[in-house]
């Protein structure tokens, strides 16, 4: 680990997290709840005992609270179902809605969409620089998968316009990853994934984290 936040890329890897049985566990335990159909997506996890669970383990948490140098809580986690027939393109973006109580009237908030009963809002710099995103690969993270790339750097500023797509491939760097290991990303890095190229499922447990519930004066964030 780089020695502070601003010297840090805003992504890192690391393998070898969860044991391959315990990710194995856990998918049995997402699949019998209520939230998870079958669907490529399903937000809302933490009502799921194991997600929170494995959410709030030190094995986790310790790795976003030694980027951010401050004690962190999981307040979202969203499960990815990616394969050859739930698949999907994702174009090159920066994450900037955050699971709130309430809509926010604060500045710099909005605007605000409700999904699945959580209040979704456009967050600002201040809040989003808060937040490390843990990305648990229940399954290995391949060339043909599907698998996460992202742009080094590219954390320090709310973009108004994104990479066009032949630049920002040059600057990328392909995340690939073993079952149970873990990508740790800023919300603020720029990130895209392609298409599966094979019917094996890249399934991923992105669990969020920040600093407090109260990200932002008088803004408080949905436990989701």
């Amino acid at each position: 680990m780089l020695g502070t936040l601003n010297e840090w890329p805003g992504f890192e890897i690391r393998e070898d997290v969860i044991p391959k049985a315990e990710c194995d566990r856990l998918i049995e335990s997402i699949g019998r709840s209520d939230s998870f159909k079958g669907k490529a997506g399903v937000r809302h996890l933490m009502s799921v005992s194991a997600v929170r669970e494995i959410a709030a383990d030190d094995r986790l948490r310790s790795i976003a609270e030694i980027i951010s140098g401050r004690a962190m809580i999981p307040y979202k986690a969203t499960l990815f179902e990616k394969t050859g027939k739930a698949n999907w393109l994702v174009a090159w973006h920066q994450d900037t809605a955050l699971p709130l109580t309430a809509i926010p009237d604060a500045e710099g908030w909005g605007p605000a969409t409700i999904k699945d009963g959580v209040v979704y809002a456009h967050a600002p710099t201040r809040a989003l620089s808060q937040v490390i995103a843990l990305r648990l690969h229940l399954d290995a993270s391949t060339e043909l998968n599907g698998p996460l790339r992202v742009i080094p750097n590219s954390h320090h500023d709310r973009l108004l316009s994104l990479p066009e797509h032949h630049a920002a491939e040059a600057r990328s760097i392909r995340c690939l990853v073993g079952k149970g290991g873990v990508i740790a990303m800023s919300p603020l890095t720029v990130h895209a994934s392609s298409k599966c190229l094979s019917d094996k499922p890249r399934r991923v447990l992105h669990i969020e984290y920040a600093p407090t519930l109260e990200i932002d004066r008088g803004v408080l964030l949905a436990v989701a």
